[in-house]
């Protein structure tokens, strides 16, 4: 055997093993790595302030208990007040030390421009500082791409867009005066892959991408240190197609998902979400097959991507991918 022929043995050899790990795999191989060897959550997180938006139920909502296991102060936001104080109560139940006081329960409508600021002002009264920025408020969609009308476009830009970009300058001037800081961002690998029938989500998320990779880009150059992670989970068993965005403005789709669905646990979702803002990774795909396979394919192999998903559409599979047998309609 020539070294040639030896050598793409070798690569035809390393990449099917690659193959094959990826295959088992719930998130992609640096974050899924970073959970067993990298930076502890204990040390990362103890006595941080951290600020989740969207904290009532959900990613959030387990992001909350998940930091308040690792003795973080906490700020939960949402526009449901009783749901926050159910949360708050739950977090202190999961917690050895924090007390009533590390947990500030801060209402809000993200789609409220005027009251960030204010809110804001409320976090740093109460704690004194802020350490990490959470956002995760967002809303879904099932939808036609040409039955969309353009008022459920702008609707759903203002929340899971505009909205957190306003929040995030507010808290970005912060980080810059006092010289450090993190941001978090939930995210989609809808952002990543363009999954079908959610066209205004899914160009939501694609904009958060071009948004924050800008602003990673504009840190660099001014010398300062505030990590930005970029979270993108594939389907998680969470309540969002309750409440999800439809073609028709005021419509919600009111679906559920099955309790035996594939679906990541939101508990699972938010240690791996923790890990990559601890260990300060820009981006964290938090999906398994074939989601995982087919971002990885996005981000490498556009052009074979463009070919699979052609194959998954003109199958009739692509409804199934996007919901299919993980979800019914009125719980039937």
């Amino acid at each position: 055997m020539d070294f040639c022929t030896f050598l793409v043995t070798l690569l035809c050899i390393g990449f099917l093993l690659w193959v094959l790990v990826i295959m088992r795999l719930d998130s992609d191989v640096l974050t899924f790595s970073y959970s067993y060897f990298g930076k502890s959550l204990d040390r990362a997180f103890s006595r941080k302030v951290v600020w989740i938006t969207g904290a009532s139920s959900g990613i959030g909502e387990a992001l909350a208990k998940e930091l308040a296991k690792h003795n973080s102060k906490l700020v939960i936001s949402a526009r449901r007040i009783d749901e926050l104080n159910r949360v708050k109560r739950e977090c202190l139940e999961l917690s050895k030390t924090l007390k009533d006081t590390d947990i500030l329960v801060l209402p809000l409508d993200m789609t409220d421009y005027a009251s960030h600021q204010p809110s804001f002002s409320k976090v740093l009264n109460h704690f004194g500082e802020l350490d990490i920025l959470v956002s995760n408020a967002a809303r879904s969609q099932r939808a036609n791409w040409e039955e969309i009308e353009s008022e459920v476009d702008k609707e759903l830009f203002d929340l899971n867009v505009f909205s957190l970009l306003a929040l995030n300058r507010v808290v970005l001037k912060y980080f810059c005066r006092v010289g450090k800081g993190q941001l978090a961002v939930v995210s989609s690998v809808a952002g990543k892959i363009g999954l079908p029938f959610s066209a205004s989500y899914v160009g939501s998320k694609f904009a958060l991408h071009g948004y924050f990779a800008c602003l990673r880009n504009e840190i660099a150059s001014k010398n300062i240190s505030i990590p930005i992670t970029l979270i993108c989970p594939g389907p998680v068993l969470t309540g969002n197609l309750k409440v999800a965005f439809t073609a028709k403005k005021g419509q919600e789709l009111r679906q559920n998902v099955r309790p035996m669905s594939k679906r990541m646990s939101t508990e699972r979702c938010a240690y791996l979400s923790l890990t990559g803002i601890a260990n300060e990774l820009e981006e964290c795909w938090l999906t398994s097959f074939p989601y995982l396979q087919l971002t990885y394919l996005s981000h490498y192999q556009p052009f074979l991507a463009g070919r699979v998903w052609k194959w998954i559409c003109s199958s009739g599979q692509a409804k199934n991918m996007r919901d299919g047998e993980e979800s019914i309609k009125n719980g039937n």
